[in-house]
C-alpha cells in the first residue's frame, strides 16, 4: 500500500508502523498500539481500541509457551508479521508478532472502531445488528476485516499482504486503561489487557 493510497483511505497522511516499532516487548507494543489503525488493502479499516500482551516462555496463557509448533510457527518469526490463528473450532484470531525473531511474543488485538469500508464489514457479518459490534472482541474484527487462515505470516510492515498497521497522528491514549487479560484461565490475574477508556467499541469489562 501506497502512502498516497492510505491517504486517500483514510483522509489524511499516515506512516506505516516500522518493524522496530514491534521489535519491542509485547508490554511496550501493546498500549502504544492503541489508537493506530489496522488497513486491509480491500478498503476496509478500524482504529484499534483494545489490545493485550502474550508473552512466550513465561506467559503460560501464551500459545508459544511450550515451544514452536506448526501452529504457533509464525509467533517466533520476525516482528511485524501477522499471527493469525484459529480458536474453538469456528473463530480466527490475530496478533501483531512483537520482541526478536525466535522469541515467540505478539498482542492480541481485542477491537477495533470501524473506519473505513462499514459496507462491506456489514456484508462480512450479515448478522450483527449494530455497527458497535462489527468489530468488537477479537473474533468479529477478524471476520469484519477479512481475515482468516491464509492471511498467517502476512508481513504488516511490507503490506504485501493486503494488511498493515498505520500511524495516522491520533496518539495513544497518555493513560490507557488496564486489567487482567479476559477470556483465559492461565496466567488470568497479569495486567496485560489494555483500552481506550471510555470507548463503546471495547469488546470486554470496562473497569
Amino acid at each position: 500500500m501506497t502512502p498516497d493510497f492510505i491517504a486517500s483511505l483514510l483522509g489524511r497522511p499516515a506512516t506505516v508502523l516500522p518493524r522496530a516499532f514491534f521489535a519491542r516487548d509485547p508490554r511496550a507494543v501493546a498500549p502504544e498500539l492503541l489508537n493506530k489503525v489496522l488497513l486491509n488493502a480491500d478498503g476496509r479499516s478500524g482504529r484499534i481500541v483494545e489490545t493485550e500482551a502474550y508473552c512466550g516462555a513465561i506467559d503460560p496463557a501464551a500459545h508459544s509457551w511450550r515451544g514452536r509448533t506448526a501452529r504457533n510457527a509464525t509467533m517466533f518469526g520476525p516482528p511485524g508479521l501477522l499471527y493469525v490463528y484459529f480458536t474453538y473450532g469456528m473463530h480466527w484470531c490475530c496478533n501483531p508478532v512483537c520482541g526478536e525473531e525466535g522469541e515467540g511474543v505478539a498482542v492480541l488485538l481485542r477491537a477495533l472502531a470501524p473506519l473505513t469500508g462499514l459496507a462491506a464489514m456489514r456484508a462480512a457479518r450479515p448478522n450483527c445488528r449494530h455497527d458497535r459490534d462489527l468489530c468488537r472482541g477479537p473474533a468479529r474484527l477478524c471476520q469484519a476485516l477479512g481475515i482468516d487462515g491464509a492471511r498467517d505470516g502476512v508481513d504488516l510492515v511490507e503490506g504485501t499482504g493486503g494488511f498493515t498497521v498505520v500511524d495516522d497522528g491520533v496518539p495513544p491514549p497518555a493513560e490507557p486503561a488496564a486489567s487482567p487479560r479476559i477470556g483465559i484461565t492461565r496466567a488470568a490475574e497479569e495486567p496485560w489487557r489494555w483500552y481506550v477508556a471510555g470507548e463503546r467499541h471495547v469488546s470486554g469489562k470496562r473497569g
